[in-house]
C-alpha cells in the first residue's frame, strides 16, 4: 500500500514489501501566531515564509495552506523542525532532498557552536571557555561564500560577546562605587540627623548636649520614660528627650530648636512641657532624703576629722531670674535686693557625698533665708544630734534646737575688729566644708544654662491640679540630672558603698 503524502512529491511507503512499518513522520506548516506578542508574531511570520519559499509550491500561499499538505521528516536533520523560537536551528526551515539547490542548507556544526556559547555564557558568567575543536568539519552548504559567512558571523558573535563582558565589569564596577558612595552619605546623614546615631559612640557630644557621662545613661533614662511619654508623629522619644535635655543643657531658642528638629514652634514647646512633667513624675524621688546610717557609713574623711559623723546636712540658697510681674504684690515678692531684681529664691541641701537630697519649693525674692528654711519643713527631717552646716544668713539656732540638733554657721565679730583664734579656726573648718554645697550649686547652674536665663511670668503658675510650678520642676529636674553625675565632693572611688 502506497501513499503521498508529502508536498514535495515523496513517494513514502508506509508499510515496505516485507509488511514491516516505516518511522515516518509528517508535519503542518507553520501558523503565523499574532496574539502573542510582537516578537513571537515576526519569527513566526518569518518562518511560514522561509517554509513556503522552500518547498517553492504555487499552490501553497502564505494566506491559505491546507491542512492535508504537509512536510515528511526526511526533509530535516533531526527528522523533525525545531523549535519556532530557535531561529539558528538548522531544522527552523525544511532544507533537505527539497528538488532544487537554491535553498542553502543550514550548518548543524555553527548552530552546536552557538548553543555552546550560550551555554557557558551563563556558566561562566560570560567568559567564554576554551573548547577543542573538531579535528575535521564536514560542511555541506551550497554556495562559493557560505564559508566566509559563517567565519564572519563567528567573528561578529565572538565580538558581540566580548563586548558584552566588558560592559558587565564596567557595570559592576559601577555598581560597587555606587553602593560605596552611598554608604558614605548615608554614614554622614546619620551623624547629622538627631537620632540614636547622633550621639552613639561620640561621648564628647554625649556630655555637650545632654550633661550626662556617658550614652548609657541617656538611654537607660530612655527607657524608664519612653512608655510615659506622648506619640508624635515627627519626633520619636528619642529625639523628645534629646529635645528636653538640649533646652535646659544649652538654653538654645525654641525657634532654633524647631529648625533643628524640623518642627512648629508650638509642637516644640508641648513636647518640652510634656516631657519635663513625665521626668519629674518617674525620677523627682531620687531627690530624697538618706537614712543616717548611709551618711554615716559613707562619711567622707574631712567630715569625720572636724564634726565626726554627726553632720546631716549642708544648706544654702540660690535665686533665678524671672520677669517683672504685672501684679504690684506679686512685684513686690519677688523683687530680690541682693540680686536688683526680680527672682525666685531656692532652698537646696546636700549631703556630706556631694548628692543633692532637698530642694525646696519656689519662694519669693524677698523671703529670707530663715523664712524659707523654717517654713519649707526641712527642719522636720532632722533628727537629734545631727549637725547642720550653714552660711551666716541662715540665723536658725532656735529653729534647730527645738529638733534637738546644732548648727554650725561662721562666727560673727560681734562688734569687736576680729576674731579670736578659736573662733577663727571653727570658722575656716566650716567654711572648708560648707563650699561644697556652693560648688553643687555651681555644678548645678553652669551644667544647666537653662537656670541662668530669666524665666518667663507663666512658668511661675501653679500646674492645673497640682501645688507645684512648671519653674520647681524644671529645678527638680535638673537636681536630679545632677545626681546622676559625679559627685562635686567625693571622686569614685574613694569612700566604701553603703548597701542598705
Amino acid at each position: 500500500m502506497v501513499r503521498t503524502c508529502c508536498v514535495l512529491g515523496c513517494n513514502v511507503r508506509s508499510y515496505d514489501r516485507h509488511g514491516n512499518k516505516v518511522g515516518l513522520s509528517f508535519y503542518a506548516f507553520p501558523t503565523w501566531k499574532q496574539r502573542e506578542g510582537a516578537h513571537v508574531s515576526d519569527v513566526t511570520k518569518r518562518r511560514r515564509l522561509a517554509w513556503i519559499a522552500a518547498v517553492r509550491r504555487a499552490d501553497i500561499k502564505f494566506c491559505y495552506v491546507s491542512r492535508y499538505q504537509l512536510v515528511c521528516s526526511r526533509h530535516f536533520h533531526s527528522g523533525k523542525p525545531a523549535y519556532e523560537m530557535d531561529q539558528t536551528n538548522p531544522d527552523w526551515v525544511p532544507t533537505l532532498h527539497m528538488g532544487h539547490s537554491e535553498i542553502r542548507t543550514s550548518h548543524s556544526d555553527r548552530h552546536r557552536r552557538r548553543t555552546q556559547r550560550q551555554q557557558n555564557k551563563v556558566l561562566f558568567g560570560g567568559k567564554r571557555q576554551p573548547h577543542p575543536q573538531p579535528q575535521s568539519l564536514i560542511l555541506k552548504v551550497t554556495g562559493a561564500d557560505a564559508e566566509n559567512i559563517d567565519i564572519r558571523e563567528k567573528q561578529t558573535e565572538d565580538q558581540q560577546l566580548t563586548n558584552d563582558c566588558v560592559h558587565c565589569v564596567q557595570s559592576r564596577a559601577e555598581i560597587n562605587r555606587l553602593l560605596e558612595e552611598n554608604r558614605k552619605l548615608k554614614s554622614k546623614l546619620d551623624k547629622t540627623e538627631l537620632n540614636e546615631n547622633f550621639l552613639k559612640g561620640d561621648t564628647e557630644k554625649v556630655k555637650y548636649y545632654t550633661g550626662f557621662t556617658c550614652f548609657a545613661i541617656f538611654m537607660s533614662v530612655l527607657e524608664n520614660v519612653k512608655a510615659f511619654l506622648t506619640a508624635s508623629k515627627k519626633l520619636s522619644h528619642f529625639q523628645m528627650l534629646l529635645l528636653t535635655l538640649m533646652q535646659l543643657r544649652l538654653d538654645l531658642p525654641v525657634q532654633h530648636l524647631s529648625y533643628l528638629f524640623n518642627v512648629s514652634y508650638k509642637t516644640l514647646s508641648s513636647v518640652f512641657s510634656d516631657t519635663i512633667d513625665v521626668l519629674h513624675a518617674r525620677f523627682g524621688i531620687l531627690v530624697h532624703w538618706p537614712e543616717r546610717h548611709c551618711l554615716q557609713a559613707t562619711m567622707p574623711p574631712q567630715f569625720t576629722d572636724t564634726f565626726g559623723n554627726r553632720v546631716a546636712i549642708i544648706v544654702d540658697c540660690f535665686e533665678i531670674r524671672t520677669e517683672r510681674p504685672s501684679n504690684l504684690k506679686a512685684r513686690a515678692q519677688t523683687y530680690s535686693h541682693y540680686k536688683g531684681t526680680h527672682t525666685m529664691k531656692y532652698l537646696i541641701r546636700i549631703t556630706p557625698q556631694g548628692a543633692i537630697s532637698f530642694i525646696s519649693k519656689g519662694w519669693g525674692g524677698r523671703a529670707s533665708d530663715k523664712h524659707i528654711t523654717e517654713q519649707c519643713g526641712i527642719l522636720n527631717k532632722l533628727l537629734p544630734g545631727d549637725v547642720v552646716l550653714a552660711d551666716r544668713g541662715f540665723d536658725i539656732r532656735d529653729a534647730v534646737g527645738m529638733m534637738c540638733a546644732e548648727v554650725k554657721i561662721p562666727a560673727f565679730t560681734r562688734g569687736f575688729c576680729q576674731l579670736d583664734a578659736k573662733d577663727i579656726e571653727n570658722t575656716r573648718a566650716i567654711a572648708h566644708l560648707r563650699i561644697h554645697v556652693e560648688r553643687v550649686i555651681g555644678s548645678l547652674r553652669n551644667k544647666f544654662k537653662m537656670l541662668h536665663t530669666t524665666m518667663p511670668i507663666r512658668s511661675l503658675l501653679p500646674c492645673e491640679g497640682e501645688d507645684v510650678t512648671f519653674l520647681d520642676k524644671i529645678v527638680r529636674v535638673c537636681c536630679v540630672l545632677v545626681n546622676m553625675c559625679p559627685s562635686v565632693v567625693v571622686k569614685p572611688g574613694t569612700h566604701e558603698t553603703c548597701t542598705c
